[in-house]
């Protein structure tokens, strides 16, 4: 019979097992939103090597040699867009904002002229003495973008520390893993990186795409001011980086100028908008699919909506790159290596975008 004080030792190393995975669980919720940035960074860091390495292919050039002419080109590149286009965009942008007024304004009174849209009016009349003093707004909006913007220098910076020297922080990660562990996780790692590779080149061809789409359109139609089409076009495209919720988000400032031109230029503008939409699901998603990596679209609108109502707005920008993680390391870990199905996993193909698996 095993000795008393035997058992109360087990006992008690099992409870603060229990104990300290419940505060590494507590600790991880606590810093999800750095977790979150810390993986914007590794976004950041695969899209300087991807263009590194293609540097490198094409040159002479030595790793160090080809990353440090990424980053110049990357940089070069946003700050050519940003002397050619920034002054007209930011002046434009001005003048949306501008006009928002009219806009509103012409929304309320096509609003007045419906059974519907008086019921609507009413709802937000009965919301507005919830909404606070304005003032009070202005200031947590303007802290909020303060915020978002020293967020996104960090996933910058982050980003340019992790492609410096990948495998630093890889073998790092990899000596925190059991041993008998450390192959699989190694694995997992590398096709992760690949597969993240896939869906990041994808999605800025995407973006490309429909910014520009719809851009073309809101100027066919006769959105009014030269360069509010291209405006509006940067938004589409930026926003088409969350999925769903980023093209429904992006059309409310168009619909609401195009409606202070008038109801019909509105209505050819959320045509531009639906068009543009279905031309992306149709022809260029499938198409770009074809040549990177897909995920089942049912399974992206249920991550952006989990991941949204969890981890908040950067649970929702990063939805589907999260997305991309979780299917490499179920596919791998669980469906491969537990219930010994054969399972083709994002990441795996030798494309020419795919680059090779590092050694672990």
């Amino acid at each position: 019979m095993p000795h008393p004080t035997l058992n109360l030792r087990g006992f008690v190393v099992r409870v603060l097992v229990v104990l300290a995975l419940i505060a590494l669980a507590l600790f991880l919720w606590r810093v999800a939103d750095v977790l979150l940035l810390i993986f914007g960074a590794s976004l950041v860091a695969i899209l300087l090597r991807a263009v590194a390495g293609a540097i490198a292919r094409r040159t002479p050039l030595p790793d160090a040699a080809a990353l440090a002419l990424a980053v110049v080109l990357l940089v070069g590149l946003l700050a050519a867009v940003g002397w050619l286009f920034g002054a007209e965009i930011s002046a434009q942008m001005s003048e949306l904002v501008a006009r928002f007024p009219d806009a509103l304004a012409s929304a309320r009174a096509w609003l007045e002229g419906s059974t519907v849209g008086e019921v609507v009016l009413r709802g937000i009349e009965d919301a507005s003495p919830n909404l606070g003093n304005v003032a009070a707004k202005i200031t947590q909006a303007t802290v909020m973008t303060a915020g978002a913007l020293l967020q996104l220098l960090v996933v910058a910076f982050g980003g340019l520390y992790l492609a410096g020297d990948p495998q630093v922080y890889r073998a790092g990660l990899l000596k925190l893993i059991p041993e008998g562990a450390r192959e699989q996780v190694a694995g997992v790692i590398d096709t992760s990186a690949r597969a993240l590779r896939l869906w990041l080149f994808g999605q800025l061809v995407t973006m490309a795409a429909v910014g520009l789409l719809t851009g073309i359109g809101l100027w066919l139609i006769g959105v009014p001011a030269p360069l509010a089409p291209l405006a509006l076009g940067l938004v589409a495209a930026l926003a088409e980086f969350v999925p769903y919720v980023g093209p429904i988000l992006a059309a409310i400032p168009g619909l609401l100028i195009a409606l202070s031109v008038g109801p019909e230029t509105m209505w050819w503008a959320l045509l531009v908008y639906v068009v543009v939409q279905q031309v992306e699901s149709n022809a260029i998603v499938p198409l770009v699919a074809r040549q990177v990596l897909a995920l089942p679209p049912a399974l992206v609108i249920f991550s952006v909506v989990a991941l949204g109502l969890v981890l908040g707005p950067l649970g929702l920008v990063f939805a589907t790159p999260l997305t991309v993680l979780l299917v490499v390391a179920v596919g791998k870990l669980y469906v491969r290596e537990t219930l010994g199905e054969p399972l083709e996993v994002p990441g795996e193909s030798k494309g020419a975008l795919a680059a090779p698996p590092r050694p672990p």
